[in-house]
């Protein structure tokens, strides 16, 4: 009876479950260390960590991540392609540099702690982060920036829109200088600014963006028309 008893159990299917081992992708990896990053900052998001947290041994990881530039670059690549460029395709080049400044700045927000990572980074040879600013650079371009010029234009902006990206995060009551009689102009201001602010429906962070863009684009016009003798 035991013999037909073990046969019969042979020939049962298997039951449906979790794998032992957990499925893993590069994206799985990618997407962990960008949340683990958020949540822990740089030194919680190394391989052990990620690795940890998805259950396998580090050793798997490296099947899909060749190392830690290799992890870095990927987590670039999940930021910026959440930048928009099609509006290159769609608007002038001032224009379209506004609508790129915004989706740029809204990507590296949600993620602040990428921003000390990823601006101090070199891109990997492969990123796909290179067809974003590739994209950019043709487009100024063909409105008649001149190649020599294009990546200057583009730092310049990017070294504002990281800032206002960390900016973002920031207490909207940062700079409240409280009710100190030797700084009065400063109380003013900062009284004046969070009614008119409050007026608008708008928070300060935004608020100095979007006055800070448009000063840049529109510096960028006027420079434009003045030494290259185009129409913007």
């Amino acid at each position: 009876m035991a013999v037909v008893s073990e046969a019969m159990e042979a020939q049962q299917p298997r039951r449906a479950g979790r794998p032992r081992t957990p499925l893993l992708s590069r994206q799985i990896i990618l997407e962990t260390a960008l949340r683990l990053l958020d949540e822990r900052g740089e030194s919680g998001a190394g391989m052990r960590e990620i690795a940890r947290e998805l259950g396998v041994r580090p050793s798997a990881l490296y099947n899909h991540v060749a190392g830690r530039e290799d992890l870095v670059g990927g987590i670039r690549e999940l930021i910026s392609d959440r930048i928009d460029v099609a509006c290159f395709d769609e608007l002038a080049w001032d224009d379209a540099l506004i609508c790129w400044a915004d989706s740029y700045r809204a990507a590296f927000a949600a993620h602040v702690p990428t921003v000390a990572l990823l601006a101090t980074t070199p891109l990997t040879p492969d990123s796909r982060t290179s067809l974003m600013y590739d994209a950019v650079v043709r487009a100024l371009m063909r409105a008649g920036w001149p190649e020599q010029r294009v990546l200057t234009v583009i730092v310049a902006i990017e070294s504002f829109l990281l800032g206002a990206a960390l900016d973002a995060a920031a207490d909207p009551a940062m700079l409240d200088p409280g009710s100190r009689p030797d700084t009065a102009a400063f109380a003013s201001a900062f009284a004046s600014r969070s009614a008119d602010l409050a007026a608008a429906g708008i928070d300060p962070a935004t608020a100095a963006y979007q006055l800070g863009i448009r000063a840049l684009v529109a510096g960028l016009r006027a420079e434009f028309v003045a030494l290259y003798g185009a129409q913007a």
